[in-house]
């Protein structure tokens, strides 16, 4: 098989996008497979060809591994090292269990994953209690904005590559006829604070991703998060560029260089055992 067509594996767990994702292998006559659970089939594992996957993390982990590929994204807490130009708000990562003795009014969320609904709290004493949510697990803790438009763009080598809105006014930015269009002027000045954090020296990222960013009641541009791109939902954004994005985040781990190891994803690890 041509090195440019590589072979793109689906997570078990049917979703729209990832029906998406398998139309747009087949307009691009890329070959997909979706797997009947998280073991990888023989024939797979002896290709030697490109794979890209789409799917929940750790399934993707789980079939990188078996793969010899390592996943790139952001570390956890990236959002920390923003400069707050960017930002808008302050913005920490705690445990759990710090963030529940905290007295003030924040944004709190689960610094990797969904084990808690991210929102804001009016206390510490209002997030998941111990029996229900372990204290060692990281959050960020955020100030309070009030975004009235979200934005996914997906980046590339500091590029975007495609973007679409995603959330507008306290609902999804979705129309009657199942697009998620942009009013007018909000794509021009989504990708133009986008761009001006992505130009910023300041803000490393890693060779793929997703960035999300919006726009508050008081009319400022910030930053929300930045996500990987191999699990990211997309939105009104073209397919066959998340595809090509994708791509860039996936490594063989024979290849890795030294600028991508802050970026490989740390589930590996924590799902292995490994240091």
């Amino acid at each position: 098989m041509s090195i440019d067509r590589p072979i793109v594996i689906l997570a078990p767990r049917i979703t729209d996008d990832s029906v998406t994702i398998w139309r747009t292998c087949l307009d691009l006559g890329w070959s997909s497979v979706r797997l009947r659970g998280w073991r990888v089939p023989d024939e797979l594992l002896s290709h030697s060809g490109d794979f890209i996957l789409y799917g929940e993390p750790l399934f993707a982990e789980a079939a990188c591994d078996q793969l010899g590929l390592v996943l790139l994204e952001p570390a956890i807490d990236w959002l920390t090292t923003v400069p707050r130009e960017h930002l808008s708000r302050e913005i920490e990562i705690m445990s759990l269990g710090d963030a529940r003795n905290k007295v003030s009014r924040a944004f709190v969320k689960p610094a990797d994953g969904k084990i808690f609904e991210p929102k804001v709290y009016d206390t510490g004493a209002d997030l998941p209690t111990e029996d229900r949510v372990d204290a060692s697990i990281p959050v960020l803790r955020s100030g309070i904005m009030d975004f009235r438009l979200e934005v996914r763009c997906f980046i590339k080598e500091r590029e975007i590559v495609t973007l679409s809105p995603y959330w507008r006014n306290d609902e999804l930015a979705l129309d009657p006829a199942g697009n998620w269009p942009f009013l007018l002027g909000e794509e021009e000045a989504a990708r133009t604070f986008a761009c001006k954090v992505l130009a910023d020296p300041k803000v490393t990222l890693p060779p793929a991703c997703t960035l999300d960013v919006g726009l508050d009641a008081r009319g400022v541009w910030a930053v929300i998060e930045a996500n990987p791109c191999w699990g990211a939902g997309l939105y009104g954004c073209d397919p066959a560029a998340v595809l090509k994005t994708i791509r860039v985040a996936i490594r063989k781990r024979s290849e890795v260089s030294v600028d991508d190891l802050p970026w490989i994803s740390k589930r590996r690890s924590e799902i292995h055992g490994e240091p």
